[in-house]
């Protein structure tokens, strides 16, 4: 029996918005705008907060490597969300796309987060003296990127493609125990990283001009990490659909033989 009706008006609504040619219109129609705002406001971003942005009173210059390293860092915890959430459709509701967003979302947000380790020992060399310290926060983010190689690895670790699809998912649930843990580290240890400067609980303790070019440059990497996610699915989708139609003339060469 499908578990669309299994889980009722809910599951129904996941799968008419799976379906592969809806999806395929609409992310074509979106990944323009995704891919253009993207470049163009990281952009802005970038050179607003590398070139124009005042240095820092404490840290000089080197503070110009927050505009990539906070975004890459924020956008790889979001990323690994983004997995969990896919895997979480894949495992309850046999959403027809989640296997597909979650392969193609992991190797997106290993390089984001292989970004934010790089920029994370730049900055922490002047800083610290060190390239790297076994912090609890860079700690942390190197078993977020660990993790990331692990869902990739499982992805294609059996030959049959839905178990390696099952074993990552479940992977990647079990995995989301990290994310507090790099959340609350800087709290919950003595660590060397400076405690978060923007919080929800109360207002930034950035000064304004280095404030707004490092919320324009995230902007720019989560229009961009979306538009690169999207494009990679809309891909893994046709390239599912020509082999299934390259089968379905293999079986029927056959058969007329």
């Amino acid at each position: 029996m499908s578990n669309t009706n299994t889980f009722g008006p809910a599951g129904l609504n996941l799968h008419r918005f799976a379906n592969p040619g809806r999806f395929l219109r609409l992310s074509g129609a979106v990944l323009p705008w995704l891919a253009v705002s993207g470049v163009v406001i990281t952009a802005i971003g970038l050179g607003w907060g590398l070139f124009l942005a005042p240095a820092d009173w404490q840290q000089g210059d080197a503070v110009r490597i927050m505009y990539v390293h906070v975004p890459a860092a924020w956008l790889a915890s979001l990323g690994y969300v983004m997995l969990a959430c896919a895997s979480l459709a894949s495992l309850v509701w046999r959403h027809p796309l989640a296997d597909l967003a979650a392969a193609e979302i992991g190797p997106v947000g290993a390089g984001i987060t292989a970004i934010c380790l790089a920029t994370g020992s730049l900055w922490g060399k002047p800083m610290w003296g060190a390239w790297w310290v076994w912090d609890a926060r860079m700690t942390s983010v190197l078993v977020l990127f660990f993790l990331y190689l692990g869902h990739i690895a499982l992805v294609r670790a059996f030959d049959d493609q839905q178990r390696g699809y099952r074993a990552a998912a479940i992977l990647a649930l079990v995995g989301v125990v990290n994310l507090p843990i790099i959340k609350f580290s800087v709290e919950w240890w003595n660590t060397l990283h400076q405690p978060a400067s923007i919080t929800l609980s109360g207002a930034p303790s950035m000064a304004p001009a280095l404030l707004w070019p490092l919320l324009v440059s995230a902007i720019g990497f989560n229009l961009g990490f979306a538009a690169v996610v999207v494009a990679r699915l809309r891909a893994a989708v046709m390239e599912r659909r020509i082999r299934a139609l390259l089968l379905a003339r293999a079986r029927n060469d056959l058969q007329n033989a």
